[in-house]
């Protein structure tokens, strides 16, 4: 699908307004020369060199071993972003880091593209539904219009039974909190045709605009260092 101007960032919902807002209160607060960054300092970084790391598990055995001093918040929500190197990008949304997603997406876009957009300064994904379904939470629809940096990329179906594959990936990473690297593949033909199995996992602030409006904010950990400001939207429109 061609990719073209998105009409998100030109709503005038005050819920929306106000969650962007968020964004740009946090990051003017800071003295831009003492600040403490954002985890993409780190995370997001990692993220981008990913065709240079090698395969194996051995990050993950690194960040999920021993006993380390909590850096985040107990109730952050978990939000992972994975995908073959060749293939598309999930997206998946965790309470907590040990149980399974409450929410997961195939995003229209491939994982080079969205490394790509990563080398920006702020990367802000946005899904949006056209269904309004009384009693039903904003993240509980089905059908969603997806844009990012304000281009609207295609739309996708949010999985209410996830595949084989993205249950390895899931818990795979249950013992970490925040990283970025590849997984060993399950399958050797697989990994010849798609390519390494990528991910970046992090913790967000979630704030609720309203009944139809949520937003994830990527926490930034003290010390991190400069980095990519990455943001995700879930919106219903009227």
């Amino acid at each position: 699908m061609p990719i073209r101007s998105s009409p998100f960032f030109n709503m005038e919902s005050s819920a929306v307004l106000s969650m962007l807002r968020h964004t740009g209160k946090s990051m003017d607060s800071k003295n831009p020369k003492k600040s403490s960054g954002s985890i993409g300092g780190g995370v997001l970084k990692m993220f981008k060199l990913l065709p240079m790391l090698s395969s194996g598990c051995k990050m993950v055995n690194l960040l999920s071993r021993g006993h380390r001093k909590p850096l985040l918040k107990d109730f952050a929500t978990t939000g992972t972003i994975f995908g073959f190197r060749k293939g598309r990008v999930f997206l998946a949304i965790q309470e907590d880091p040990h149980c399974l997603p409450t929410f997961i997406i195939e995003l229209p876009m491939l994982t080079s593209a969205l490394q790509k957009e990563m080398a920006s300064e702020t990367v802000r994904i946005a899904l949006e539904s056209e269904t309004k379904t009384p009693r039903k939470k904003v993240l509980e629809e089905f059908v969603w219009g997806i844009y990012c940096n304000g281009r609207k990329i295609g739309y996708s179906i949010r999985r209410t039974n996830m595949s084989e594959e993205e249950m390895y990936v899931i818990d795979a990473l249950r013992g970490v909190s925040m990283g970025a690297g590849v997984l060993p593949s399950r399958d050797q033909y697989e990994q010849e045709t798609e390519g390494e199995m990528t991910y970046m996992r992090a913790r967000f602030d979630r704030v609720i605009g309203s009944k139809d409006s949520e937003a994830l904010y990527m926490i930034n950990p003290e010390g991190s260092g400069q980095g990519t400001e990455l943001s995700i939207f879930f919106l219903r429109s009227h």
